[in-house]
């Protein structure tokens, strides 16, 4: 198996792409290993200088603390993937992890449609997520996770992209902001 690597416009975050599927009940992310029962992302949290991971459908992304470089991390993540998928598992990720979207006003389903049509894949393409939150006084809130989260750039991306494409879509959203959980 070759698991192949991908840069991130955040610098602290490498997207590991196991040509396998990871998680087939959609994205999460995880940063402390007592959340889990998981072997795989345990072991990846067990990496000295590895602050989270998010999973999605078919990447692993990794997020690391700024004094430790990707050199000293790299080949360790790349080991524990292979050897897990090596073991026979088919996926990290095999239980529903059911989002709650299921009781949204009308804007909001609305609001929802687009991040996951519109936004979400372009976000995923650098190795994260963004999930609704809240929708109050005109104001989006969201939460960027994986590469997303603490990346230089996404507020840039949050302010270009996401809210100048859901102020044109529907017009009572007059600001987005990106909360963390």
């Amino acid at each position: 198996m070759f698991v192949q690597t991908q840069i991130t416009p955040n610098p602290n975050s490498l997207k590991f792409l196991p040509g396998k599927i990871v998680s087939n009940y959609g994205s999460f992310e995880i940063t402390k290993k007592d959340d889990t029962n998981n072997e795989l992302v345990r072991n990846l949290l067990s990496i000295n200088g590895v602050e989270g991971i998010f999973l999605s459908k078919d990447f692993i992304s990794i997020n690391k603390y700024d004094d430790v470089s990707w050199d000293e991390i790299k080949h360790i993540v790349i080991s524990l993937i292979n050897d897990f998928y090596s073991s026979g598992k088919e996926f990290v990720i095999d239980k529903s992890l059911k989002e709650e979207n299921e009781n949204l006003q009308e804007i909001e389903k609305k609001i929802v449609k687009i991040l996951n049509e519109k936004i979400r894949p372009a976000v995923a393409k650098d190795g994260g997520d963004i999930k609704f939150k809240e929708f109050v006084d005109g104001i989006v809130k969201v939460q960027l996770q994986g590469s997303c989260s603490g990346c230089p750039s996404s507020t840039m991306t949050l302010k270009q992209g996401v809210q100048n494409l859901l102020c044109h879509y529907i017009p009572e959203v007059k600001k987005v902001e990106a909360i963390s959980e």
